[in-house]
C-alpha cells in the first residue's frame, strides 16, 4: 500500500495548522500586490452557485465564503465571523461577533447575521448541515444569540459549514443568494460565466488580513485528464482532484497527496427499483470487490472501505461495531438495474465499470449512466437509478460525525441517495444526535453506522486519498481533509 498521510500526521503540519481555523494569519504578511492565481476546479456550478446546495464547498474553495465559526486542524469549532460563544443553557447559544464587513463595505452586523441564518433554515433544499436540526437567531447586542428546539450540544461545529456562510443583506431575493461581492472572505466574487469560469478578486478589507495573491481565475474543468494536462502545460497554478491514472504522468514535485475523510460507496434505492427488496441489496454487497476496486482502479491511492467513516477518522479505528440484522443474500437471476454515476471524479466511471462485471457475474443485467454531476445530482435525488456510486466527505457538511448520518440515512435527510427511511436507523441517528460528550458521540456515531450498513442501503468501496497538481513557484495551498479549503490569504506563487 502506498504511503500517505493520515489525518493524524496532518494534524502535525504547520500549514493546516495555522490555516484551518482562520483564512488570516502569518502568511498573509503585509502583501498589498501579488500574482493572480489560475485555479481548476472540478466541479462546475450545480446550482448557479447557490450556498445552499453542492456549489457551497465551491465558494468556501475558493475563499469567498465564511462562515460564524470554521473548523481547525483537530476537527473542532474555531472563530471566524464569530471571534466566541458561550453556551448559555441546553437550547441556547450566545454567539459574540468580530469586527468585520462584507465585500460589498456594509458592516457584518448581528441583524445580518441573523437575516442570513434564518434565509438558511427556509430554503430548500435545506442545507445538509440543517439536517434535523430547527433553530432560531435574534441579535442580542453586539451578539447573536441561537436557539434549537431541541438540545443541540454542536451547534458550533454545524454553524462551520459551508453551507451556512453568512453574506450581506443585498444578496438575498426571494428563492436565491447572490455571492458575487456579497460574501466576506478574502476572495470577492466578481463574475461568473456561466458554467465554465469565475474571476475573482483580492478583498483588500478582510478582517483577517491582506491575502498575498491578488485575485484568483478560476476554471471549472470537469474532464480530470484535462485538469492533468493544464498542470502539465503550466496553463493552470493549483489543479484539484487529479486522477489516479494522471498522477505517475506529472512531475512528482507537482503532486501534493493528502487523506481525507473521502469515502467513495455504492448507494442502492431502497424505495423503488429491485433494491426495495433488502435479499437483493444483500447480494449486491456480496458481489462487491472492494480490494480489487482499490488495487486495479486508484492505483493503491485509497484503502479498502470498512465503513462510512474511513481509516482518515483515526478515532473510528478499532471502535467500530459490526453491522447486525442483514439480509441473507437472494439469487439475482437476472434482475436488470440501472447504475449511474458521474465522470467529474475520473475515477467513478472505472469504478463503475468494475463494479458493472461485478454485479453482472453475481447474476444482475447492470446498465450503466454517465453523466457529469450537474446533470446528474437532481435525478439521483430523485430516484431514478436503481443504484449510484459517489464520493462523499463524511465531515464535510458540519465536522460532526452525527451530520452526515442524518443527511445521508434518514427519513427527513436532505442528501439521501439510497432513499433510505427506516425507523432503527433514525432512532440510533436521534440518539447519536442527543450526546454531548465527544468520546460517547463518536461512540453512538458508530453504533448508528452500523445500523445503517445493517440495512445494506450503502456499501463503502474505497477511503480516497486526494491528489492535487500544484506548480512548483505555488505554496500555501490548503488541502485538508474536509476539502473545504483550497485558497487563502496565504495562497501565493
Amino acid at each position: 500500500m502506498r504511503r500517505r498521510h493520515t489525518l493524524g500526521s496532518l494534524l502535525l503540519a504547520p500549514l493546516l495548522t495555522a490555516c484551518f481555523a482562520s483564512q488570516g494569519g502569518d502568511l498573509a504578511g503585509d502583501a498589498s500586490d501579488g500574482s493572480r492565481l489560475r485555479v481548476a476546479l472540478a466541479f462546475p456550478p450545480a446550482e448557479n452557485l447557490s450556498p445552499y446546495g453542492a456549489d457551497a464547498t465551491l465558494l468556501s474553495r475558493l475563499g469567498v465564503t465564511e462562515g460564524l465559526t470554521a473548523l481547525d486542524a483537530n476537527g473542532a469549532a474555531a472563530p471566524a465571523l464569530a471571534e466566541s460563544w458561550r453556551r448559555e443553557n441546553d437550547r441556547t447559544w450566545l454567539f459574540t461577533l468580530r469586527e468585520a464587513t462584507f465585500q460589498d463595505g456594509s458592516e457584518v452586523t448581528p441583524a445580518a447575521v441573523v437575516a442570513a441564518l434564518t434565509h438558511a433554515t427556509e430554503a430548500r433544499p435545506l442545507p445538509a448541515a440543517l439536517s434535523g436540526v430547527t433553530l432560531t437567531a435574534e441579535a442580542a447586542g453586539d451578539a447573536v444569540r441561537i436557539t434549537t428546539r431541541t438540545s443541540d450540544p454542536v451547534l458550533p461545529l454545524r454553524l462551520s459549514s459551508p453551507g451556512l456562510a453568512v453574506f450581506a443583506p443585498k444578496a438575498y431575493a426571494p428563492g436565491e443568494v447572490d455571492p458575487v461581492g456579497t460574501a466576506s472572505g478574502p476572495f470577492e466574487l466578481t463574475k461568473v460565466t456561466g458554467s465554465t469560469s469565475a474571476t475573482l478578486d483580492r478583498y483588500d478589507d478582510y478582517w483577517g488580513g491582506l491575502a498575498q495573491a491578488s485575485g484568483i481565475d478560476a476554471r471549472f474543468i470537469a474532464d480530470g485528464t484535462a485538469r492533468a494536462n493544464a498542470v502539465r502545460s503550466g496553463q493552470v497554478d493549483i489543479a484539484e482532484a487529479i486522477p489516479v491514472a494522471q498522477a505517475a504522468t506529472l512531475d512528482k514535485a507537482t503532486l501534493e497527496e493528502t487523506a481525507t475523510t473521502r469515502t467513495t460507496s455504492l448507494q442502492l434505492n431502497t424505495r423503488s427499483g429491485p433494491f426495495r427488496d433488502p435479499k437483493l441489496r444483500a447480494a449486491a454487497r456480496e458481489a462487491v470487490d472492494s480490494l480489487a476496486l482499490v488495487k486495479g482502479v486508484f492505483e493503491e491511492y485509497a484503502d479498502p472501505g470498512a465503513g462510512i467513516y474511513g481509516p482518515a477518522v483515526t478515532w473510528a479505528e478499532g471502535r467500530r461495531v459490526p453491522p447486525t440484522g442483514r439480509a441473507t443474500a437472494a439469487k439475482p437471476h437476472g434482475t436488470s438495474v440501472t447504475l449511474a454515476t458521474y465522470d467529474n471524479r475520473p475515477e467513478l466511471p472505472e469504478v463503475a465499470q468494475v463494479l458493472q462485471q461485478q454485479l453482472q457475474k453475481a447474476g444482475f443485467k447492470v446498465t450503466l449512466v454517465v453523466r457529469e454531476y450537474s446533470r446528474l445530482e437532481s435525478d439521483a435525488l430523485a430516484g431514478k437509478f436503481d443504484a449510484f456510486v459517489g464520493a462523499r466527505n463524511s465531515l464535510v457538511d458540519t465536522g460532526d460525525p452525527v451530520g452526515v448520518l442524518a443527511s445521508d440515512y434518514t427519513c427527513d435527510g436532505g442528501y439521501n441517495l439510497a432513499r433510505l427511511c427506516d425507523g432503527k436507523v433514525d432512532r440510533a441517528v436521534a440518539q447519536a444526535e442527543a450526546v454531548t460528550d465527544t468520546g460517547e458521540r463518536q461512540d453512538a456515531a458508530l453504533r448508528a453506522e452500523a445500523a445503517i450498513l445493517g440495512t445494506d442501503a450503502v456499501v463503502p468501496l474505497a477511503h480516497q486519498a486526494i491528489i492535487a497538481g500544484v506548480a512548483t513557484d505555488v505554496r500555501g495551498v490548503l488541502l485538508d481533509p474536509y476539502e473545504r479549503t483550497l485558497v487563502g490569504t496565504g495562497t501565493r506563487r
